[in-house]
């Protein structure tokens, strides 16, 4: 098989010659490996979601099967640097660059209080020119032979929590404060544009996503994400599959969200990410057991201790292991937990790469 054959042959739950891999790292790894194997370094993307569709040539030389596409700011509006380090979005959401990360400096909607306030901002135009360029040019280069990602994470919780900060928004959810389901009216229609988009341009699979859960638990209650957010992921499936009845839907969400899958999976979601190894509740061979006839799993390599600190060797252990328990009758996409860090060896790196292709 080859890597596009591979991954649609897993993400339709059949049995594939392997899992296939998909990776994404920081600016920093990409400058290391890029170094290391002489390789041209790429420039990140303007995009919110810059990590998961940047970088795709070095990661498929190394063996990824699958490439990230993204929707990036518009030729008119790209992010600005302004004085003292801090760089501006489209969204008006103000950040300091912190080396590894970019952090939050400014939120745009940290005064909202009423609907006129949301009526009142400016939001980004999902028609604006120039926002698909760089993912036609992926889709052109790696269409026929790799598994094509559309990324679409910050989905709902976290966009909304990026304009207005998080203690805010969790606070005034819970007070239902008049200016949140407007603010999430916009946001949802924003990114179900931009999912749709991308889907006519020919995803295998659309990613969405929001962190909803900590290291040991979720970080609202269940009856508020069925309330406000499980009808609108619900609506937005409902949308993208008028797109394509035959896209195939994931959702990230780090940390512990073991008691949202359900729920979930009664939404129609077909692929399940980052299955956090660290997080409580995230045992690999548990969810495998209660949810392996529903959902295909994606991702379950430790960034937090495993491949930084791990050696060449227990990482090949644990990934052979992972895909053994996750990938069983198929149904398993290896990724790391997240984007490869800078705290990773060069070495590591490549033993995940070596480990995939020897499975």
């Amino acid at each position: 098989m080859n890597s596009k054959e591979r991954f649609c042959t897993t993400i339709n739950k059949n049995i594939p010659d392997r899992a296939p891999l998909y990776a994404s790292c920081t600016p920093q790894v990409a400058k290391k490996l890029s170094g290391y194997t002489g390789q041209d370094y790429e420039e990140p993307l303007d995009s919110m979601l810059s990590t998961r569709a940047s970088h795709m040539d070095l990661m498929t030389n190394l063996g990824a099967d699958a490439v990230g596409i993204a929707v990036c700011a518009p030729s008119n509006k790209p992010t600005i640097q302004l004085n003292g380090g801090l760089i501006k979005n489209e969204w008006g959401m103000v950040f300091k660059d912190t080396g590894q990360y970019n952090e939050f400096y400014e939120f745009p909607l940290a005064h909202a209080e009423t609907a006129k306030d949301i009526k009142n901002f400016e939001f980004p135009d999902p028609s604006a020119p120039g926002r698909l360029e760089a993912a036609q040019a992926t889709l052109k280069k790696y269409g026929n032979t790799h598994g094509i990602i559309a990324d679409l994470e910050t989905t709902l919780f976290e966009t909304a929590w990026y304009l207005t900060g998080l203690e805010k928004f969790l606070m005034d959810m819970m007070m239902e404060a008049e200016y949140i389901n407007p603010l999430l009216d916009e946001i949802q229609h924003i990114h179900t544009e931009y999912g749709k988009r991308m889907i006519e341009l020919g995803a295998d699979v659309l990613w969405c996503g929001d962190d909803f859960g900590s290291q040991t638990s979720l970080m609202l209650d269940t009856d508020t994400f069925r309330r406000v957010f499980k009808p609108r992921i619900k609506e937005m499936f409902t949308e993208y599959r008028k797109v394509n009845p035959n896209i195939k839907l994931a959702w990230h969400s780090c940390g512990a969200i073991k008691p949202l899958i359900p729920d979930f999976i009664e939404v129609g979601l077909d692929i399940l990410n980052p299955i956090q190894p660290l997080a409580a509740e995230m045992d690999p061979q548990k969810l495998k057991n209660e949810f392996g006839k529903d959902l295909i799993f994606f991702g379950g390599i430790c960034v937090q201790e495993l491949l930084p600190h791990g050696t060449p060797e227990t990482i090949k252990e644990e990934v052979t292991k992972r895909a053994e328990i996750l990938g069983k009758n198929g149904g398993y996409i290896v990724a790391p937990a997240h984007n490869i860090q800078e705290d990773t060896p060069v070495e590591n790196i490549l033993a995940l790469f070596e480990a995939v292709e020897g499975l």
